[in-house]
C-alpha cells in the first residue's frame, strides 16, 4: 500500500470536508501521508491553482492523492475533479440523490452548513460558551440552577474542554467543579453542588494517564505521581458509585464522544442540535 497526500477543499470553510472525510480515513490505517485543508476555493483561477497544487503533489512513488470536496459551485467542482487525484465529492453525490428522492432541487448556496442561518441558535451557544467560562472549575458558586449539566471530577480529567464543547456546539449550560482531596477523604459531593445532584455527571480517567497529564503541567510533584493519581481516582469512582453520580472513563476516547454520552445519559437531545 502506498501513502497518500490528503487535500480537504472547498469553495466555503472545508470544515464539512475535513470532518466527514477524516471519519472516512480512520477506518484505513497507514495511508496518510500529509494533509492540506484548502478553504475558500470560490474562483476558477484558485480552482485551478489547488489543481496545480494537487497535481504536484502526486510522485511517482506514491499513488494519487486523495481529495474530499464539499463543492457547491459545479464550475468549480469540475476543475478540482480533473486533477491526478481520487476525488471523493461528498456533497454532490448527496445532493443529486436527495433532489431525487424529495422532488426538489437544492439551494446549491454556499456555506449554508456553517453560516449564520439561525441566529437564535448562536446567540444561546454564545450565551452558554460564557456560562462554562464563568462556571468554569468552580469559579463562581452562584447560578447552578440555570446549569444543564455539572461536570465532576478530579483535577485534570478534562472538564473544561468537555464543557466548552457543549456550549459551543450544542448551546448547553455546562458548569465543572472540581473533586478535591477533602471531598474525598469524606467521601462526600461538594457542598455548592449538592442541591444539584440531579444535573452531576462524573469524568474519571486512568491513574497512568492522569499521571502523565499532570506531569506535563507539575513536572516531579507529588500531584503528579502515579501513586497520588490512583488514590485520587480509586476515591472519586467510589464517590460516583456510592452517590450514584453516573461518570464515564475518559482515557481513550475523544470530546466529541464524551459529549454524546452526557447527552444521552442526561437526555438533552431533545432541546439542543
Amino acid at each position: 500500500m502506498k501513502s497518500r497526500t490528503i487535500f480537504f477543499v472547498s469553495d466555503r470553510t472545508a470544515i464539512t470536508a475535513e470532518t466527514l472525510g477524516n471519519s472516512l480515513l480512520t477506518q484505513f490505517e497507514g495511508v496518510e501521508r500529509e494533509r492540506h485543508v484548502i478553504p475558500f476555493i470560490d474562483t476558477e483561477s484558485r480552482a485551478e491553482s489547488v489543481k496545480e497544487r494537487i497535481n504536484n503533489s502526486y510522485t511517482v512513488s506514491e499513488g494519487r492523492p486523495l481529495v474530499f470536496s464539499t463543492f457547491t459551485d459545479d464550475k468549480l467542482r469540475k476543475i478540482v475533479s480533473e486533477s491526478d487525484c481520487i476525488f471523493y465529492d461528498l456533497f454532490n453525490d448527496y445532493i443529486s440523490r436527495m433532489e431525487a428522492d424529495l422532488s426538489q432541487e437544492s439551494s446549491h448556496e454556499v456555506g449554508k452548513s456553517h453560516g449564520l442561518v439561525d441566529k437564535g441558535s448562536y446567540e444561546s451557544r454564545i450565551r452558554a460558551v460564557n456560562y462554562a467560562l464563568e462556571y468554569d472549575d468552580g469559579a463562581r458558586l452562584d447560578r447552578y440552577d440555570q446549569a444543564e449539566v455539572i461536570l465532576v471530577g478530579v483535577s485534570r480529567t478534562g472538564k473544561t474542554p468537555t464543557s466548552l464543547f457543549l456550549a459551543l456546539q450544542y448551546g448547553i449550560y455546562t458548569a465543572n467543579f472540581p473533586i478535591t482531596d477533602s471531598d474525598l477523604d469524606n467521601y462526600s459531593i461538594p457542598r455548592p453542588i449538592k442541591p444539584h445532584k440531579k444535573k452531576l455527571f462524573g469524568l474519571t480517567i486512568s491513574a497512568e494517564q492522569l499521571s502523565r497529564i499532570r506531569e506535563e503541567r507539575r513536572p516531579g510533584s507529588p500531584y503528579a505521581s502515579l501513586r497520588t493519581c490512583q488514590r485520587e481516582v480509586s476515591q472519586v469512582e467510589e464517590l460516583f458509585h456510592s452517590e450514584n453520580i453516573p461518570f464515564l472513563n475518559v482515557t481513550s476516547i475523544s470530546i466529541e464522544e464524551i459529549a454524546a454520552q452526557i447527552r444521552l445519559t442526561r437526555d438533552l437531545d431533545a432541546k439542543h442540535y
